[in-house]
């Protein structure tokens, strides 16, 4: 069964994680000013965007912009990937693509451990998304440690593009903040996203 086939209640129950739900697990992040290109990029795409209403609209005109600002931010010192075949253990269903994958290696060719960050694309019903985030996490999770480079926290975000949601992944643990974040302002996301790439 592919990730995408996976509920929260089926990923938790499979996998034997723990849910601690609504605590913010952030600390104060400080704001980080975007670029020119993807604030011009963002007054184009959003409107389009919400037009439009599909899920590969959500990710080409939004989701990848802002993650592409991250890899900006950080100066390009991690790598992005979308739409990836990442099969991690087929025979516990850790199977299928990733929407996108952010590794702490630069390298793009291929995803190299650590990967730290799953971002799950969705339309506006978020708590669809949980299930088949937190699984990408599990396996991502999993990657690290047969990579031998385990580390202490994966986190993940389910977006509508216009609307982010955080999880984060410690050993069984799994919190999800239950503060939806709005995409606009975009410096609280960008400060967030990196932080989470550098903290994993």
């Amino acid at each position: 069964m592919p990730y995408n086939q996976f509920t929260l209640s089926k990923a938790v129950d499979d996998f034997q994680l723990t849910i601690v739900e609504g605590e913010r697990f952030l600390p104060e992040i400080p704001a980080i000013t975007p670029s020119s290109l993807l604030e011009d990029t963002l007054k184009e795409t959003v409107p389009w965007v919400i037009a439009v209403g599909t899920e590969k609209a959500r990710s080409e005109g939004i989701i990848n912009p802002v993650l592409l600002e991250v890899k900006r931010q950080l100066n390009g010192a991690i790598s992005i990937f979308s739409g990836e075949e990442f099969n991690v253990q087929p025979e516990v269903d850790l199977t299928g693509d990733v929407d996108f994958l952010i590794s702490r290696s630069p390298e793009q060719l291929y995803i190299k451990a650590p990967a730290v960050v799953l971002v799950e694309a969705s339309n506006e019903n978020l708590n669809a998304g949980l299930g088949k985030c937190l699984v990408k996490m599990v396996a991502a999770q999993r990657f690290n440690q047969r990579e031998q480079q385990a580390q202490a926290t994966i986190y993940g975000t389910v977006t509508s593009g216009t609307v982010w949601r955080f999880l984060k992944l410690e050993k069984r643990t799994v919190t999800i903040d239950l503060t939806d974040y709005p995409l606009l302002p975009v410096e609280q996301n960008l400060g967030i996203l990196v932080w989470m790439v550098q903290n994993g």
